[in-house]
């Protein structure tokens, strides 16, 4: 009878922990050099985990060194998952704007070419219609907005050195910083 009890623990307690993570949203946002989005989006409460790497493309998995010298389409872009019962999908949205020159139209910072592009990639219509929203919050106010709105594609993990990049060599981002532009 013991035997069964702790099975059965067991079994509800898996089922409880994958139920608890279906909750978990995910959302791609490309701004420049991917290190330093995800130095600044992991911070946020609500977000669980961000991983850098590619969207947007033609070539399936690329590298790292492929996206940088070739012609793949791709930018980099970072994964968010997050809980949106502790931070939403806007919240998220208007940190991205917050962290990075979304009027710089050749890359971000120093670091020039496609490859760094400003591109928020929605998952579904509330998505893309959060991000038109502020897009045209951020043009009343002046701003010459270069950042594109994409729908999503597959997402490429990059190679795992590029993981917490800044958080793993005691650095800070170089192309990021906070700037609030939101009220």
């Amino acid at each position: 009878m013991k035997k069964i009890v702790i099975i059965v623990l067991i079994l509800m307690s898996g089922f409880l922990y994958a139920q608890e993570n279906t909750a978990l949203k995910k959302a791609y946002f490309a701004g420049g050099c991917f290190w330093g989005v995800e130095y600044y989006l992991e911070k946020l409460p609500g977000v669980d985990d961000v991983v850098s790497g590619f969207m947007g493309g033609h070539k399936k998995n690329p590298s790292y060194h492929e996206v940088s010298y070739t012609d793949t389409g791709h930018v980099e872009t970072v994964e968010v998952t997050y809980d949106p019962k502790k931070i939403s999908y806007e919240t998220l949205a208007k940190s991205f704007f917050e962290i990075h020159d979304f009027t710089q139209t050749n890359g971000q910072g120093p670091d020039i070419g496609s490859q760094y592009l400003s591109v928020l990639f929605y998952s579904d219509m509330q998505e893309k219609v959060v991000a038109e929203k502020l897009v045209g919050i951020l043009t009343k106010k002046g701003y010459k907005v270069a950042t594109k709105i994409r729908k999503a594609e597959t997402f490429y993990a990059a190679e795992e050195y590029h993981q917490d990049h800044y958080e793993r060599n005691g650095r800070v981002p170089y192309c990021h910083s906070y700037k609030k532009v939101f009220d």
